[in-house]
């Protein structure tokens, strides 16, 4: 067993910290407040070739692997940027794995070069209003129009669409009662973002101001057959294989804003003076933290040994869903007992923490909730019956 980042891996993290580390947290801080779209920072990681990591290198990008994208989005997360630094970063790394692993030839060619490159933003629209994880039951159709699809429903939280060039959706081109197995009869499709036939209505939402989300309104969007996204009908399966190596890399995102949290506690804990002590010598401040700390270790190692398993090409649903899982609930904890320690500052913008507090919670519900894993670990883990 080896535990070890080569030289490779160790010069990446050096890198991404440096490069986020240059945003400060009064960047952030303004941009949450403000609800403006961090131009300057996604410009600055695409400049730097992170947004073409997990690209193959044919495409313009680096060819890595999962391991690599934990690395890039974890420490985005620690240095301060939050969900909001870490969204326009991952939005050109996950949407494009279904193209990576399914699209034709002439699509990646087309397509993925302009993504490396951060020519290209991209959104990702599978949930709808009426539906939530139940996707097989998905309204959103897509009819055949001799070289073009036109395709009509509604979706929901689509993050990233006010920026977005593409957006890859999930529809239904054949009617659930005419397929075997209510998973077929799906497509999933690479989009224009045509504004002529998409309305969107902006979610205003607890926290990541500074990214969108979105409800997507399809009306007669006319998509070219090119734009399939592998087969007819197989949309489903497409979408599944993309998700372990987004949750692995959720549970690094997790982890990297529990440690920012906990660096900002761990400071403030040593310099702030009550009753002629810093407080960080009072074990019902320091226990928590150093709790919280654990958590996230051990949270980091799950993440990464399922990042490892991705990369060698084996199993890793159960690590996966676990590491997703841990690091939510350890990320969650971490900020909790930040804000904590600030006490009454906590509460207080300038003092960043609650920041962080408003964005971690999102990853217990998304991109798949703690229920679901807990699903997944139930009936395929443990071989208990289905239980929804």
């Amino acid at each position: 067993m080896d535990f070890a980042l080569s030289e490779q891996q160790q010069l990446m993290r050096t890198e991404v910290r440096s490069l986020a580390r240059k945003f400060d947290w009064s960047y952030w801080r303004e941009l949450d407040r403000t609800g403006t779209y961090p131009d300057e920072f996604f410009n600055a990681f695409a400049a730097a070739g992170w947004l073409g990591t997990v690209i193959p290198t044919a495409y313009g990008g680096s060819g890595l692997g999962v391991t690599e994208a934990c690395i890039v989005m974890e420490e985005i997360c620690a240095s301060g940027a939050g969900t909001s630094g870490a969204a326009p970063i991952h939005f050109s790394m996950f949407p494009p794995m279904p193209i990576i692993q399914y699209g034709s030839e002439e699509m990646k060619r087309r397509y993925l070069p302009k993504i490396a490159t951060g020519e290209m933003k991209l959104a990702f629209s599978v949930t709808e209003p009426n539906v939530g994880s139940d996707t097989t039951r998905l309204q959103t159709t897509a009819v055949r129009d001799g070289d073009e699809w036109v395709i009509n429903g509604r979706k929901v939280w689509s993050s990233n669409a006010q920026q977005a060039d593409r957006v890859l959706i999930l529809t239904r081109t054949t009617p659930v009662a005419q397929v075997a197995k209510k998973s077929k009869g799906m497509s999933l499709f690479f989009a224009p973002m045509d504004r002529r036939a998409i309305t969107l209505k902006l979610i205003d939402k607890m926290g990541r101001h500074a990214v969108d989300s979105n409800e997507l309104f399809l009306d007669n969007l006319r998509v070219p057959h090119v734009d399939l996204v592998g087969q007819e009908g197989e949309g489903f399966s497409h979408i599944i294989a993309g998700l372990n190596p987004e949750r692995i890399v959720i549970a690094a995102e997790a982890v990297g804003i529990g440690k920012a949290a906990l660096d900002k506690a761990v400071q403030y804990a040593k310099e702030r003076v009550v009753f002629g002590r810093p407080i960080g010598k009072n074990q019902g401040i320091q226990f928590p933290l150093a709790e919280a700390y654990a958590r996230l270790e051990a949270a980091e190692l799950m993440a990464f040994k399922a990042a490892w398993l991705y990369d060698q090409g084996l199993p890793c649903g159960k690590e996966a869903n676990i590491a997703k899982l841990l690091a939510a609930e350890a990320g969650c904890d971490a900020v909790d007992h930040a804000v904590q320690t600030f006490g009454g500052f906590g509460y207080a913008r300038e003092f960043d923490v609650e920041r962080l507090y408003r964005e971690i919670r999102l990853y217990k519900i998304a991109p798949v909730s703690q229920q679901m894993a807990l699903n997944y670990i139930g009936e395929h883990v443990l071989g208990m019956p289905r239980s929804y």
